[in-house]
Order: structure tokens, then C-alpha cells, then sequence
């Protein structure tokens, strides 16, 4: 059995969010109301939605979750009635020189449902164009989030989160249908991975995924560029919805019966073993 509404559409917001406060605000605001206008229920917005700039001045601005910015996102759930996630915002911390990268969830009733700290942190050093540390101004969560909603059980996540499996598998464990995970994924490594890991966290959960994605350069540190391409992806692991370059939208229907068929026909593990699996891979993946 499915934990909410079986059919309704869902939509991943795809932006080029910089330093422009106010520009951000718009752009964003401008695109749910047109995912909402085309029938989306359940609306998510990328990583870093309302400032992609130099990662000091994300910090100076970081606020509560009763802050300005994620009033007026749950000002705008309620007005339009749906579901709203915003992908994620600089969150304050008790330290001074981090801040959370949080991602909230919003109901139609403008209140907040969830938020999720997010766990695994951009630290690589991949080339001269991808070397960054995160961690440098960004303090890591530890709690594994799985929203009940009236539209199902929504599992989430952030960007990074996305190269390691046992975050899903204890997203699944605890009854996620629908995994979310805004990202700011870069250019460089998006080109080989995006569409790959995408799709993987999809086949291995046998979930719905809604993937909304910064695309473009963006004025932050060094003029990084985000690789786009925001998905929904349905249990079985097929693309059901892209967006284009720039900022746009990727509409596509969410049918949890689905998810039950996928399960059904494919028998992963029996719980049990699904929830021991899970922890251990996700003990590896914190480096426990």
C-alpha cells in the first residue's frame, strides 16, 4: 500500500541562481507558479536556491528556519497550495563560520513539514576546475529525513548525498516512495555522473526520484558552472521528464502504484536484511 495520494504531477525547477538576492527570489518564484499553473502538486526548487555567490557572504546570510527566506517559501506553498521543497538554503549553525545546507519541505498549508541538513559535503579535488571543500564553511548534518506527506513519503537529500547508496537504502527502509535531491551538481562532473547516479538511486530504491538542478555560471568563487539537466526519474529507472538549458521546468506524473508494482515484480530483500544492509553501507558512507 502506498503512504498517500496515488497519481498527481510533480515538477523539478531548474535555475541560475548567483549573488542577486532579489533575482534569485523572482526567477524561482516565477517558475513554481508556472509548475503550479501547469498542475504540479509537488514542486522542488536546486541546491542553493536563494544565493549561489562567494561562499563568506553565504555564510554572513545564513538564517533560521523561522527566517525570512523560508517564510516567504512557505508563504507561496500556501498560496498556491502544494507541496513546496526548497532545494536547499544556507542555514544558521551555533558556529559562527558554518552554516547548514538545509534542504525544507513545506506544505500546502504554508507550514513546515521537514528540513534536512545535508550529510555528505563537496570535498574533492578532482581537477583545476573541481577542487572545493565544502566543509570549510559548511557544518554537516547527521539525521536521515523521511517526510510523511498527503502525497506519500518523500525521502530527503542534497546534491553530494547522491554518490552514496546507503543514504537511499535507509531512505527506503524507512518507507520513502519519492527521493528528492536538489542539486548544484558541476559541469565537469555532471557530463560523466548526472544522468548515472540518477537513475541508479531510482533502480536500487525502486523510487521515484525528483531531481531539480542549477544550470549555468553561477558568480560564486572561481565562476563555477552547474551542469542543468533536472530530472524525474520513475522506479524502474526511466526518465520521465528533462529540462533544457536555462532556467525552466520538468513536469511529469508520479503514480505510487508503480512503485508497488516495481517492488513486487523485483523482491530486493526482505526488510530486515533491506534495514541491516542499509545501516551498515550508511555507517560507511559517514566513515563510521
Amino acid at each position: 500500500m502506498t503512504g498517500g495520494c496515488v497519481l498527481f504531477q510533480a515538477a523539478a525547477v531548474q535555475l541560475n541562481s548567483t549573488s542577486d538576492w532579489d533575482a534569485n527570489w523572482e526567477q524561482a518564484e516565477a517558475l513554481v507558479r508556472q509548475a503550479s499553473a501547469l498542475g504540479a502538486r509537488f514542486v522542488s526548487t536546486p541546491e542553493n536556491t536563494p544565493f549561489l555567490g562567494p561562499h563568506d557572504e553565504k555564510v554572513a546570510r545564513a538564517e533560521s528556519l523561522d527566517g525570512f527566506t523560508c517564510r516567504r517559501f512557505g508563504e507561496l506553498a500556501r498560496e498556491l497550495e502544494i507541496h513546496l521543497l526548497l532545494g536547499s538554503f544556507a542555514e544558521l549553525s551555533e558556529d559562527p563560520v558554518l552554516c547548514f545546507n538545509t534542504s525544507v519541505l513545506f506544505g500546502p498549508d504554508g507550514f513546515r513539514i521537514a528540513a534536512y541538513r545535508k550529510i555528505h559535503l563537496f570535498d574533492v579535488d578532482v581537477s583545476a576546475e573541481v577542487s572545493f571543500q565544502e566543509s570549510a564553511t559548511v557544518k554537516r548534518g547527521a539525521d536521515i529525513v523521511v517526510a510523511q506527506t498527503a502525497l506519500g513519503r518523500i525521502g530527503l537529500s542534497v546534491c553530494f548525498d547522491l554518490r552514496f547508496s546507503g543514504l537511499y537504502g535507509s531512505l527506503r527502509s524507512q518507507g520513502a516512495e519519492l527521493l528528492t535531491i536538489p542539486a548544484a551538481f558541476t559541469a565537469t562532473t555532471g557530463r560523466d555522473h548526472w544522468h548515472v547516479l540518477v537513475r541508479a538511486r531510482a533502480i536500487e530504491t525502486q523510487s521515484y526520484v525528483v531531481a531539480a538542478a542549477q544550470q549555468g555560471t553561477h558568480d560564486d568563487d572561481g565562476l563555477r558552472e552547474s551542469y542543468g539537466h533536472s530530472l524525474i526519474v520513475d522506479p524502474w529507472g526511466e526518465i520521465l521528464a528533462e529540462a533544457s538549458d536555462g532556467p525552466g521546468v520538468a513536469l511529469a506524473q508520479i503514480d505510487l502504484d508503480r512503485v508497488v508494482q516495481v517492488r513486487q515484480a523485483i523482491p530486493m530483500e526482505t526488510p530486515d536484511r533491506i534495514e541491516q544492509q542499509s545501516q551498515s553501507l550508511l555507517r560507511n558512507d559517514q566513515g563510521g
